[in-house]
């Protein structure tokens, strides 16, 4: 059986394996997938999906997305744009209105400074972040205009500009 060149994978695999101190037995196991499955996927032989890449992941207790990037699944960029949002969403100290105007924002420097947001990733969750901030507007006594904008000490925040852009003169 030839090698599908994911011997990076399957070496990193092995590697974090050994770290963890499990055996092929007792990762497959974990992972839900066959003894002699796991044992072709650390040897080269196999190219899993990204359904037991995910398990693999789970029962390593390692990055799922670090393990999508070795196998080509998924680009270096669209890994490092995943884990910031995922620490976006898993931080306790913001609730989850905050968490989805953070991921707003990110997203719109992302593409000002030429970057694609990566797609189906909290689409919905966008969608719903902007419904809750005029909610958020109409609950505060109507001090939010139609757009969201509030205004603060430099007053009313231009159509289409950011908290981040200076204040005319």
């Amino acid at each position: 059986m030839a090698s599908l060149n994911v011997g990076n994978l399957g070496e990193y695999l092995r590697e974090q394996r050994r770290t963890a101190q499990l055996s092929l037995r007792q990762l497959a196991d974990a992972a839900g997938v066959s003894n002699p499955y796991l044992s072709q996927i650390e040897r080269g032989l196999r190219k899993p999906s990204a359904e037991v890449l995910q398990q693999v992941a789970k029962a390593l207790r390692i990055s799922a997305e670090t393990l999508y990037v070795r196998a080509g699944i998924l680009d270096e960029r669209e890994r490092e744009e995943l884990e910031t949002r995922a620490v976006i969403l898993a931080d306790p100290s913001i609730n989850e209105r905050q968490k989805n105007v953070l991921l707003q924002i990110y997203d719109s420097f992302r593409r000002e400074n030429g970057f694609d947001v990566v797609p189906d990733t909290g689409a919905e969750v966008h969608e719903a972040a902007g419904a809750e901030s005029r909610i958020d507007a109409d609950a505060d006594g109507g001090t939010g205009d139609a757009n969201g904008a509030r205004p603060d000490a430099r007053g009313p925040r231009k159509a289409g500009g950011s908290d981040a852009d200076p204040p005319a003169n």
